[in-house]
């Protein structure tokens, strides 16, 4: 190994290392706050129509807005500026516990769900850009796995303290006010460590492969995936529907417990997908296709055991979205467009989940659960489907 070579790959796993550090206090954050954020909302007085509605719609905010920021920051060149933005404006978060009324908290939580948008796909163009030499897969699969290690902590951290405190939700919130200080204090290290190398690495990336694309510059392969994408998170219930559903046989510190153990099974398996997707391809991605309809038959059982092993299959489903998904984003496209792709990705994803959250609702408030049980079993054929047609135009 020639010493450019051993140079690149170093960088790249520094990369690795501190793009992880700065998620895993962000997800100390925002993960911290998503596991309580509907009973939070419930005790200002907020009903479960208005609940539903503002979490979904924060979820496709967090994804849809990721297609301009990304069209922004590829033609800005202005990655570093998003991803400052972005983990800055989890001030909000803390701030939670100053709401008082449902509606602040509401506007809130969905500041933070647009800052997510921001800084994603900036993130993952830096990220995909600078460990190109140690394989897009194992980048994403371990730089979730440290991102899950702060998505573990958070919402342990909150359970703990509504525990000792009786469910104190000003302390609880005002908490995170000290993982968001060391949190901007790690990314302006970082950026003074990284950003020459991640300047060089975009400028001297080139095209790897010729594709014959549409006028917007995308393979239908690509077009192709995020309609599966699309379909494969529609027909999978939301994990903020599974806990609702807990909520009635759980208290609110266990329902934290709860996120917790789904953040901790997709820490797991975030890794090994990503290890299997660089060693057989976009193919694995069939078997969280598959696996997406478990957690719905599961959770619709409503009961304790039940509610847990959906809570199970929702987090290894989640850790291979939160990383092959997005690893097959920067197979399909070139670098040029990446932080585009990433964004057209980010809102096909956050699409799907709006629809799902929306019909799942329905059909929960409905009593409708064989037939929500159907539907997603459908959904996730059809997705696997139209994933083989993808695969096969590339």
């Amino acid at each position: 190994m020639d010493s450019e070579s051993y140079d690149t790959r170093k960088v790249a796993y520094i990369a690795i290392l501190s793009f992880g550090l700065v998620s895993l206090f962000g997800d100390i954050i925002y993960e911290g706050a998503r596991g309580i954020i509907s009973p939070y909302l419930q005790s200002l007085g907020a009903t479960a129509l208005i609940i539903g509605v503002a979490v979904s719609l924060g979820d496709f905010l967090g994804y849809s807005l990721r297609m301009i920021s990304g069209y922004i920051a590829d033609v800005k060149k202005s990655y570093w500026l998003f991803v400052f933005l972005g983990y800055g404006l989890l001030i909000s978060i803390p701030l939670l516990a100053f709401a008082g009324y449902w509606q602040i908290a509401i506007i809130l939580v969905l500041i933070e769900r647009t800052a997510k948008a921001f800084r994603s796909p900036a993130r993952d163009t830096l990220l995909s850009a600078t460990t190109k030499d140690v394989g897009t897969g194992k980048a994403f699969g371990f730089h979730e796995l440290m991102d899950q290690l702060g998505a573990v902590s958070g919402p342990l951290i909150i359970a703990l303290i509504l525990y000792f405190t009786g469910n104190n939700y000003f302390q609880a919130f005002s908490t995170l006010f000290v993982p968001y200080i060391i949190l901007m204090i790690i990314l302006s290290i970082v950026y003074i460590k990284i950003n020459p190398y991640t300047s060089k690495a975009l400028s001297e990336i080139g095209e790897k492969r010729v594709m014959k694309g549409s006028d917007s510059g995308f393979s239908a392969a690509f077009i192709l995936y995020n309609l599966a994408v699309i379909i494969n998170t529609a027909g999978l219930i939301n994990v903020q529907l599974i806990l609702y559903l807990a909520g009635f046989i759980m208290e609110p510190w266990l329902i934290s417990i709860l996120y917790l153990m789904v953040q901790g099974v997709d820490a797991i398996f975030a890794p090994i997908s990503g290890h299997l997707y660089d060693k057989y391809g976009r193919k694995i991605l069939a078997i969280p296709f598959a696996l997406s309809a478990i957690p719905t038959i599961f959770a619709l059982m409503r009961d304790y055991n039940s509610i847990i092993i959906s809570c199970i299959f929702f987090g290894i489903i989640l850790g291979m979205q939160e990383s092959i998904y997005r690893a097959a984003v920067s197979d399909l496209t070139t670098v040029e467009r990446r932080g585009t792709a990433y964004g057209i990705f980010y809102t096909s994803y956050g699409l799907g989940f709006l629809i799902g959250g929306a019909i799942f609702g329905w059909f929960i408030d409905s009593n409708l659960f064989v037939t929500a049980i159907i539907y997603s079993v459908i959904a996730q054929l059809l997705a696997i489907i139209i994933l083989s047609l993808s695969q096969r135009k590339e």
